[in-house]
């Protein structure tokens, strides 16, 4: 019997399956046993041809070209990535190699990976698919103990690569159309386009919000206090007269409480994890992008197999994940985690009806930790930072709703109502696995209008000196812009773009624009194509952003588009429809979209031109902001120059404490604030070497420790302290 091949999708993860599997030999790109063979790919090794592998004339971008429609569509090996491809190509040929185990990721991308490698390469022998959610040794054992046929998954792979052509078709085609029309770098896709129509749609309601003033009255008693509520239950007034007039109305009365309820409460546990709810936490309390979040959830399933599988879309568990849940708590029984852990344990039996839900388990179940003991201290900070996340989130859903007595009462001055609530908490529940520096979504939600308060004991038609009125003002708020966070959910949730019912429900189906694994990338080619910026954590687009909406063709700015194409998909995938009828029909809306840009009398402008000349074309170059801090930029597509101006770094202003910015070149570089803080780069590293290590020299020496033997764990100890008396 011959040796079986595995394929993984990066080497941190082949590595791991070697390990388990028994392969020590090394070799060139693949590890081997005396049963296997483990190599690995380096992310794609192989991908759809470029335009000019079809015909060399579209090396040059031109409109008389368009549309570009390959009948068959060819596969390349990636130039970057070849010399993995011909390992992986050499191993399959061998002789003694009689099968094939599929060990990329598990999902739509991960079999698009493995099985344009075994296309290229020319696999014709018996393949297997492993299937699992995190790297433990426990879970990989298992996996290979329940291969599946890869012939169960054709349809997943056929799915996966009608999506990668038909976007191919589409996007190569318009992004082309747009520039060729405007001699501009502009790009357009169906995911990217309407994403970027969020927050441009955003900044218009921004701009076009007048703010409004309005009035309400508010009545102080003894430990509380009561808002005015007209005969519709409004508390805002625009008009002015009518609020002074209920203020005058109520001078010098008393308060009659006309109604009083007393109602026990409870909220349940939040939903585990899945992706994009990770990132979108991440962001509001730490201000990680996305893609800084999924890095981070990688390294922390890969290389820490801390966190189980990062890239889903699922908030529940499977049943049969149920009885590992003990194993995983006791990973947990390590500071800052143990009195929690513990606490979960003792209640037994486990608490698990709010986190188990088989109809709601996609390809992977929820993030949660792993079985595996986590050495925390070889975590970086933002690893610590993520891990922290998932493991209270685990918690808290393992734990008792926090119930509280919500009281609501009703007071009448005169004629007129006023209202005040308050909650009394009577079991913590699942809030003591959070701090009270995380925000729960339910405190977000309470309201200037309506504060949340402590009332005293009180008793229906009791009455109430009222020691102060007071008029309260404000003016209306025009809608926020998008974070991360929410621009996040926004992706998800785009059912607002769409007017047709059932494209909504397809949409809430699905995950919406994009997917958990791909959105953080979408929202990165943003800022790299210089659509949007950050303002602090505010994302706000450019001239050129708002310019491509209004250039890019209809179809293409709406969720609508990503709706019908995801049903679709579905639908290839489960093997109810044929893949070849999707991407010929992708082929007549390509040259459709193309014609719209063709016919098109928009015009584009370049309002961010400097009077600079391009040192290599001779045209003058655009200034454009991006996450690291400005640039000059070519707006010549073919002669592609670029210089950076200034660059935002991570070293601190020592008079205010924001990130510095380095401005120049060579020995002229500077850093400088907003604050008017400058010093030379030059005087910044002398001073940095006269002071002597800082805490991340700490955090380094301590991260290189922890992988050794602590010959001196009293060191390491007052290390630790230093630390955390430090910690900012």
């Amino acid at each position: 019997m011959g040796k079986t091949l595995v394929l993984a999708e990066k080497p941190s993860v082949g590595k791991e399956l070697a390990r388990v599997l028994g392969c020590r030999k090394g070799g060139e790109g693949y590890l081997e046993g005396e049963h296997y063979v483990v190599t690995w790919a380096l992310g794609h090794l192989v991908t759809l041809a470029d335009p000019d592998v079809y015909d060399k004339k579209l090396e040059k971008w031109s409109m008389e070209d368009l549309p570009m429609l390959p009948k068959t569509m060819k596969l390349v090996v990636i130039p970057e990535t070849a010399r993995q491809f011909r390992v992986v190509q050499g191993l399959m040929k061998r002789s003694d190699v009689s099968e094939l185990v599929i060990a990329t990721d598990a999902g739509r991308e991960g079999e698009l990976v493995a099985r344009w490698i075994m296309v290229k390469a020319g696999w014709n022998k018996p393949a297997k698919r492993l299937w699992i959610s995190s790297q433990t040794d426990k879970a990989i054992r298992e996996g290979f103990a329940h291969l599946r046929p890869a012939r169960e998954y054709d349809d997943l792979f056929r799915s996966a690569q009608a999506r990668s052509e038909a976007d191919w078709l589409v996007g190569l085609n318009v992004t082309r159309a747009l520039t060729c029309k405007h001699n501009a770098q502009l790009s357009a896709g169906r995911v990217q386009t309407p994403t970027l129509a969020l927050v441009v749609e955003r900044e218009n309601e921004i701009r076009r919000f007048v703010p409004q003033p309005y009035y309400g009255v508010r009545a102080q008693f003894a430990g509380f206090t009561a808002v005015y509520h007209d005969e519709a239950g409004n508390a805002r007034f625009f008009d002015k007269a009518k609020a002074e007039a209920v203020l005058q109305d109520c001078q010098g009365k008393q308060a009659v409480i006309t109604q009083l309820t007393k109602m026990r409460r409870q909220t349940p546990p939040p939903a585990l994890y899945d992706l994009t709810e990770l990132q979108r936490d991440a962001n509001k309390k730490y201000a990680y992008s996305a893609k800084e979040t999924l890095n981070c959830m990688q390294a922390l399933y890969e290389r820490h197999k801390a966190l189980t599988y990062p890239r889903t879309d699922s908030r529940y568990l499977s049943d049969d994940v149920v009885p590992t849940l003990p194993d995983r708590l006791r990973t947990l029984m390590v500071a800052p985690y143990k009195e929690l852990a513990y606490a979960v344990m003792r209640s037994r039996p486990l608490q698990t009806k709010y986190m188990v839900n088989n109809a709601k388990v996609t390809d992977h179940h929820a993030i949660i930790p792993t079985e595996e003991q986590p050495d925390l201290f070889a975590f970086s900070g933002p690893e610590r930072n993520v891990y922290d996340l998932v493991a209270r989130r685990f918690l808290a859903a393992l734990m008792p709703p926090f119930e509280y007595e919500e009281v609501k009462l009703t007071l009448k001055i005169g004629p007129h109502s006023f209202t005040a609530s308050g909650k009394i908490v009577k079991n913590q529940g699942w809030r003591a696995a959070y701090d009270k520096s995380f925000q729960l979504d339910d405190e977000a939600d309470e309201t200037e209008d309506e504060p949340d308060q402590r009332l005293p004991e009180l008793t229906k038609g009791q009455r109430l000196n009222v020691s102060g009125l007071r008029l309260s003002t404000g003016k209306t708020a025009p809608p926020a812009r998008y974070t991360e966070a929410t621009l996040l959910t926004a992706m998800e949730h785009p059912s607002g773009q769409v007017a047709d019912k059932a494209l909504k429900k397809i949409l809430q189906e699905t995950s919406g624009l994009g997917t958990p694994a791909t959105r953080a990338d979408i929202i990165e080619k943003l800022f790299s194509a210089f659509y949007i910026e950050r303002h602090g954590k505010s994302l706000v687009p450019t001239s050129k952003g708002i310019q491509l909406i209004d250039l890019a063709p209809a179809d293409l700015r709406s969720a609508e588009l990503t709706a019908r194409w995801e049903d679709r998909l579905a639908r290839i995938a489960k093997g109810q429809e044929k893949d070849a009828e999707f991407v010929e029909q992708m082929r007549q809306y390509a040259a459709k979209l193309v014609s719209s840009v063709k016919a098109s009398t928009a015009v584009y402008t370049h309002d961010n031109q400097t009077r600079k000349p391009c040192p290599e074309c001779g045209k003058l170059l655009l200034l454009v902001k991006d996450k690291r801090g400005e640039l000059l930029v070519c707006p010549d597509r073919e002669c592609g120059f670029r210089k950076r101006t200034t660059q935002v770094t991570n070293a601190r202003c020592p008079n205010c404490h924001k990130k510095l910015e380095l401005w120049g070149e060579g020995d002229k570089q500077t850093f400088a604030c907003a604050c008017g803080y400058r010093e030379k780069l030059s005087d910044f590293q002398a001073r940095r070497r006269q002071d002597g290590a800082g805490k991340s020299d700490v955090r380094r020496y301590m991260a290189q420790q922890s992988t050794q033997t602590q010959a001196n764990p009293a060191m390491a100890n007052a290390l630790a302290q230093w630390m955390a008396k430090n910690k900012k």
